[in-house]
């Protein structure tokens, strides 16, 4: 009989939220975004409605118009060590970029996150679509779209050459005889490739889920690519169930056509869900929260998908402007689907602004109406889970709260945590080590 198939939830701690203006609503943390408090609080609400894993996003390159939670944030990986000691199942896992750093160092800080928090480690690999990283980083210039795709392919490749170094057994450990390692059971990777030439071996051993679970949120051609080559989970954001069914069933087609088991990857669309006692209660905070900002705040906000284009230059109420590839090398995805979108529906620049900024949300009203649109779209092949940020304040709590439980009684979600890795949560196989099969096969 085959295995039910359960719902995967990760939440996003975005600290003051990804919008110009929430920061100023009454009931939000003006700190939040270096509070850790703030961020053991939420990690440890995601654990008490055994979500899988927390999220933490991350960039490289600010400036005057930035939105506040970017302007001053944590790292990712020493907020995720601090947040592997106040929990115990809960995934941890940290966006960093592979334009903008080298194979080794972010191999040895995964595995070490991986070790520390007792095989909780997950990376989002992301290429750094913001031009102006590349003023902070002796790189050269930004790479365009497509180099950005091949370097990260070759990047994960590496990574996961040196996770392997040390065959899980490989550290004896025996007193008695003097023996702290098996020599033979040690690795050197040797790759030298197009982008990268890296000896090895990494000077950390595998953890108990094997290698930390690899996540990628591209959803251009190439990032749809390197996902279904190369990861575990794509973090993905759709307005629509149909737009996210297309998504759904394209990646899975490609990770097929890799070899790959569709069930080996899986599909995690963002929301963020609004819940009131009524339909009406949970329109009244969407509009609260909304109404914080201004429109000259939604023109700097879409500015950045363009490279921070400054948009105040066009009148707000004639259609969106004709931008031709601007935004092509960045944000590459995300700036096709509003200039598609704008055309469509022959959109204002008001009204894209407005929507880029603020989206409204179509998990919104009672808890039971949120329940029922996740599950929807979890039945109908648009999702394998989803991961849950907070679209107006304490909307998280609300979720944890009133959804979490519906989901639960509906046989849809856990509710105990069925392992103590991230891997086994997810339900995705152990990797084995590539020199122990090798190992394996020669016998």
């Amino acid at each position: 009989m085959a295995k039910q198939r359960k719902l995967r939830l990760g939440a996003v701690i975005h600290g003051v939220g990804s919008s110009v203006s929430a920061w100023r609503h009454p009931d939000i943390q003006s700190d939040a975004s270096i509070n850790i408090g703030f961020y053991r609080q939420q990690a440890v609400k995601a654990e008490e409605g055994k979500f899988d894993f927390a999220f933490i996003a991350d960039g490289l390159y600010i400036n005057e118009h930035s939105i506040p939670h970017f302007l001053n944030r944590f790292e990712p990986i020493t907020l995720l060590s601090s947040l592997a000691a106040v929990t115990s199942n809960l995934g941890l896992v940290g966006t960093l970029s592979t334009s903008y750093s080298e194979p080794f160092n972010v191999s040895r800080q995964f595995a070490s996150l991986d070790h520390i928090s007792g095989g909780r480690a997950g990376w989002n690999v992301v290429t750094s679509p913001g031009v102006g990283t590349a003023a902070n980083f002796n790189k050269g210039g930004h790479p365009e779209h497509a180099s950005r795709y091949e370097i990260a392919e070759e990047y994960l490749e590496v990574a996961k050459g040196l996770w392997d170094s040390w065959e899980d057994d490989a550290f004896v450990r025996d007193k008695e005889s003097g023996v702290f390692f098996d020599p033979e059971k040690l690795h050197r990777l040797d790759h030298k490739g197009t982008h990268f030439s890296v000896q090895g071996p990494l000077n950390i051993a595998r953890s108990k889920q094997g290698q930390p679970i690899v996540f990628q949120a591209g959803s251009s051609e190439a990032g749809r690519n390197l996902a279904a080559k190369t990861a575990d989970a794509v973090f993905t954001g759709h307005e629509t169930i149909e737009e996210a069914q297309a998504f759904y069933a394209d990646v899975k087609q490609r990770a097929a056509a890799y070899g790959r088991s569709p069930d080996s990857i899986l599909i995690f669309p963002g929301i963020g869900p609004i819940i009131g006692a009524t339909l009406e209660e949970a329109e009244l905070k969407y509009e609260e929260t909304a109404n914080l900002g201004s429109i000259e705040d939604a023109l700097r906000y879409l500015g950045r998908f363009f490279d921070h284009h400054d948009f105040t230059q066009y009148p707000l109420d004639e259609p969106f402007p004709d931008l031709g590839e601007l935004g092509s090398n960045g944000f590459k995805s995300t700036t096709d689907r509003i200039k598609q979108k704008a055309k469509e529906h022959t959109l204002t620049l008001r009204q894209v602004a407005l929507r880029s900024t603020t989206p409204r949300s179509s998990f919104i009203g009672t808890a039971e109406k949120v329940a029922d649109e996740i599950q929807r779209w979890f039945e109908t092949g648009a999702a394998d889970g989803f991961i849950v940020g907070s679209g107006v304040p304490n909307g998280f709590e609300d979720f944890v709260d009133q959804v979490v439980p519906i989901l639960q009684a509906r046989g849809l979600f856990r509710v105990e945590y069925e392992h103590d890795t991230l891997r086994g949560n997810l339900g995705l196989p152990f990797p084995i080590n590539r020199y122990a099969k090798q190992t394996v096969t020669s016998n």
